[in-house]
């Protein structure tokens, strides 16, 4: 069996205005992500996984932040298409595991509504998908409440 695996990093800053939405879920807070997409830093992260496990460049080269298609877009929908292109290649997802670093808000609440949107729209059991929070006790720009940043690892099988 061919497996391979891939690792996604993301960041965006918090700034006033913007609703805050992680894993496809909208969370209640005083601040979102600035971006050109909604500026879903986990969902990204898992996208740049999916793409770097297959060697398909990274989550700019397919929906470049000038393109005024994808202003404002769902990463759900970005992360739909990105299915598409690693089913076409002959594989599927093995495992994801993946990580929030965020002083604020506590994420506790939404893990499981995010497992279950990031589940259906790769196609797996929610036991694959793994989805954690940690803060850096309040070291560096996520520990100041400036940004938050998100990590994810995927394996894929060939099919």
């Amino acid at each position: 069996m061919v497996i391979r695996v891939g690792i996604g990093y993301d960041v965006h800053t918090l700034v006033e205005g913007r609703p805050l939405i992680l894993g496809g879920v909208e969370i209640p807070y005083d601040r979102g992500l600035l971006g050109h997409s909604d500026a879903d830093v986990l969902i990204h992260a898992i996208i740049d996984s999916l793409l770097g496990a297959l060697a398909l460049g990274d989550i700019g080269a397919h929906f470049p932040d000038h393109d005024p298609q994808y202003r404002g877009i769902s990463s759900i929908t970005l992360l739909e298409h990105v299915v598409i292109l690693i089913k076409a290649k002959g594989y599927c997802i093995g495992n994801l595991d993946s990580i929030i670093v965020a002083q604020r808000p506590k994420m506790a609440l939404y893990i499981s509504e995010m497992r279950t949107n990031i589940a259906k729209v790769l196609r797996v059991e929610e036991s694959c998908i793994s989805v954690k929070a940690t803060t850096t006790e309040r070291l560096g720009f996520e520990g100041r409440e400036e940004g938050i940043s998100s990590q994810a690892i995927v394996s894929l099988k060939k099919f």
